[in-house]
């Protein structure tokens, strides 16, 4: 019941997306590739180095160094994402931001509703005082609003929602999140099971950001599926980032 209890809100938001389709007949509901497996062709470095990010046969390779972002080069608002990554040492952290300012803070990381992406070994290098492990569940899709970004989290851990499995794998296997993100609400498949999910994100159009964070990771088959618009206006948008002319 519990996993049906997640399903259906997914089908749900498919259906509405289908039937505002009929209204928006130019907007083709098909996957397009992110990022393109040759170069970074509509991305942008928000904070990090010309070193930080490459492409290495057809996979997309992170240092995790310096900490801080690389952004879309436009802003979204209802989409579905499919993402495939590993991490390449113990304990890494990674993530990526949605409806994003792409703005960063004190702590180099942007505003945004992140979409966690721990490996496993994570929580045994970063004890409490008091030797205590972090709960497993924070490495496996938690989700959570970000920089000051407000949501409602479906399975509360605190102000962040925790997955209801541990689906990860661990360091050097690959992952595959597959996430609906409409009218700021989130749902999370890791490995091909919806687990996680958030709603009334304070922002619903913005930047989608890929986040560097300590340690190396890599991607490949990073894809959207734009969705047709819905609640997102002026209170509920992320600043645009105008380029600088060149």
């Amino acid at each position: 019941m519990k996993r049906l209890s997640i399903f259906l809100p997914v089908v749900w938001l498919s259906s509405c997306c289908l039937a505002q389709q009929a209204d928006s007949p130019a907007l083709p509901l098909e996957f397009r590739d992110l990022f393109n497996g040759n170069d970074l062709s509509g991305w942008v470095d928000v904070n990090t180095s010309p070193e930080t990010w490459s492409v290495q046969d057809g996979l997309l390779i992170c240092t995790g160094k310096p900490i801080g972002v690389m952004r879309t080069d436009r802003m979204y608002e209802n989409f579905i994402i499919e993402v495939e990554w590993r991490h390449m040492e113990p304990g890494g952290n990674s993530g990526m931001f949605l409806w994003s300012d792409a703005r960063p803070s004190g702590n180099r990381l942007p505003l945004g509703m992140e979409v966690q992406m721990l490996e496993l070994d994570w929580v045994n290098q970063h004890r409490g005082r008091n030797g205590k492990l972090p709960p497993i569940a924070y490495v496996h899709g938690e989700l959570f609003g970000a920089g000051g970004m407000t949501a409602t989290p479906d399975n509360p851990r605190g102000n962040r929602s925790k997955s209801l499995e541990n689906r990860c794998k661990g360091v050097g296997e690959w992952n595959r999140y597959l996430f609906v993100a409409v009218d700021g609400v989130v749902k999370l498949s890791v490995n091909g099971k919806f687990v996680n999910g958030i709603r009334n994100a304070s922002l619903k159009k913005g930047y989608i950001c890929l986040e560097s964070e300590g340690k190396e990771i890599h991607f490949r088959k990073i894809r959207i599926m734009e969705l047709p618009p819905g609640l997102a206006n002026t209170t509920n948008t992320a600043p645009e980032i105008k380029e600088e002319s060149k």
